[in-house]
């Protein structure tokens, strides 16, 4: 299969307006997975505990940070999300010389999760990472089917004062610092010489396997890359794409430009067919400590016809029930060996409601041209509050507990009255 999924982005100062960074990110997957957006408290755990991750049991960590999350309705990790200490990270399949095995170990959406809940830095965050990559490996089927999709994965990963790129091979990764201006990924390496973090024997491996000759100035996306480009052309032109977006709009990316990114067709950002945008994030977050960030999630497919809703970090927040999907428990076909033996309908509350509407403002232009101006309407008047927050901080937290939850409940209201 070639690499059709997925694209992240990262602005910060002076690419920005209003000294933020901004982070966003399309989820594409398989046109029938349904993702869902869920939240998880922080927590304090005993020593010598473990946690299930999606095909295997690690050691858990003694604290793991609240983080809001969206992810495939059938595993345990996530495409993107943002943790309590305003960290975000996403991640991208990539293919190259490293063969990408079906052996189950942690996946890179296991990974983004692990990276969210113990790390309160980007930086400690590529720590985390690389360290359970290095320990535990990568691999097991990426979809929920028996097809055996495997890739490797690269993350994009942001905090308050920066962003870190880190890229994978089997155990083998590299990481790069971004300090400013913008950055963009897609389904292909894009680290090169500039590598501040690495595993200590990624260059070895490389020289062992013929794909660098140990004198010439190291390039990661060089030697770990594809020999033909045919693989990641596709790619290639929505990283393009993206990047050109970003320049354009270079001083002052906001949280509007990066959802009309994240909308765009003609990039082939905003995907749609087999493999589709079947959810999108954009994070707002101030450099400002005394500052909330602020984190906007769809919780349904291809942007273009749904609504970003704010999410802040505040005490007591409860969880989405409008956008959790159901659970099966012991009958979890993803649990059961052999996996993927049957595959149950994962549907939330939200997204059986947008389901319809998306399907009129797809095949009736009046009608769906106005359902679609007041998704719009709806969004852009969040947008305003939250700029207020983002400016001047809550002043009563209490009255964001249900934010989210609050905002699910309009969006469906509206789509029942259209």
């Amino acid at each position: 299969m070639l690499p059709r999924s997925c694209d992240t982005f990262v602005a910060l100062p002076p690419s920005t307006k209003g000294n933020r960074v901004i982070f966003g990110k399309n989820s594409d997957r398989p046109c029938d997975e349904v993702q869902e957006v869920v939240y998880f408290p922080a927590r304090d755990y005993s020593a010598g505990k473990s946690v299930e991750c999606t095909y295997i049991e690690i050691e858990q960590a003694t604290h793991t940070y609240a983080v809001m999350l969206s992810r495939p309705a059938w595993l345990w990790g996530a495409e993107m999300g943002a943790n309590e200490h305003q960290v975000c990270i996403g991640n991208e399949a990539v293919w190259g010389r490293h063969t990408a095995d079906d052996d189950e170990a942690l996946l890179g959406m296991d990974l983004v999760r692990l990276g969210l809940e113990r790390a309160d830095t980007a930086e400690k965050a590529v720590d985390v990472m690389a360290e359970l990559l290095v320990k535990y490996g990568q691999g097991g089927s990426c979809m929920e089917d028996e097809c055996g999709f495997t890739y490797h994965n690269g993350f994009l990963i942001s905090d308050r004062k920066e962003a870190w790129l880190l890229e994978t091979a089997g155990k083998y990764w590299a990481a790069e610092r971004v300090e400013g201006g913008y950055r963009n990924i897609s389904n292909q390496y894009d680290i090169t010489t500039k590598i501040d973090k690495e595993h200590p024997g990624m260059r070895e491996y490389a020289q062992s396997q013929g794909w660098w000759d140990g004198e010439t100035e190291f390039n990661f996306a060089a030697v770990y890359s594809h020999l033909t480009t045919g693989k990641i052309e596709e790619a290639e032109s929505r990283y393009c794409g993206g990047k050109a977006l970003l320049k354009r709009n270079d001083g002052c990316i906001a949280a509007g430009t990066m959802m009309d990114i994240l909308r765009d067709k003609a990039t082939g950002i905003n995907m749609e067919g087999v493999f589709m945008t079947t959810a999108s994030m954009v994070s707002v977050v101030p450099t400002n400590p005394m500052l909330p960030g602020v984190h906007y999630f769809t919780a349904t497919p291809y942007p273009e016809r749904s609504v970003f809703k704010p999410f802040i970090f505040v005490k007591n927040v409860g969880q989405m029930k409008d956008t959790c999907s159901p659970s099966f428990g012991l009958d979890e076909p993803v649990k059961k060996k052999p996996r993927f033996q049957s595959k149950p309908d994962r549907k939330h509350p939200l997204y059986l409601e947008h389901e319809g509407v998306a399907d009129i403002i797809k095949n009736t232009k009046r009608r769906g041209k106005k359902v679609l101006q007041k998704m719009r309407e709806m969004e852009k008047w969040k947008m305003v509050q939250m700029e207020t927050i983002l400016s001047y901080g809550v002043a009563d937290e209490t009255l964001l507990v249900d934010l989210f939850s609050d905002s699910i409940e309009e969006e469906m209201a509206l789509y029942i009255n259209c």
